[in-house]
């Protein structure tokens, strides 16, 4: 779990641009302080708080490396900002699950399909947090 005193608060104007945008790019820090190559993936946004799932699983590349280094950053529609990855609280899957089917259900219950239900709650989602 990231440190407390590392992180900050999403501001509103951050959370909605984030919330509307369809996609983000993503990378994680290299041991170096270096970042990855981007990645464009899907994100959502429940209440307060922000979420990314791994389509592909808990191996995806983008996935295991963001797990294992802890920090990353992200871009979208301008805004581009310094991240923690978190695990997510237990009791939150729902409501991610059902941001996720409000904004891609369009894309049909194949690929929707790869980011909700049990498996994608217990293994792929995390949680970005803002980074001071």
């Amino acid at each position: 779990m990231p440190n407390p005193t590392e992180t900050a608060s999403w501001t509103s104007q951050e959370l909605s641009t984030i919330g509307r945008a369809e996609e983000l790019e993503i990378t994680s820090s290299r041991g170096d302080g270096t970042l990855r190559p981007y990645v464009t993936i899907w994100v959502v946004r429940a209440g307060d708080e922000i979420y990314v799932r791994s389509a592909h699983g808990p191996d995806n590349g983008w996935y295991a490396r963001a797990r294992r280094s802890g920090a990353g950053r992200i871009r979208v529609d301008g805004l581009e900002r310094d991240v923690l990855f978190a695990d997510p609280a237990a009791d939150v899957h729902g409501a991610i699950d059902a941001a996720y089917h409000a904004k891609y259900d369009r894309y049909g219950p194949a690929i929707v399909g790869s980011v909700v239900g049990k498996q994608a709650a217990a293994s792929v989602t995390t949680r970005l947090l803002p980074r001071l």
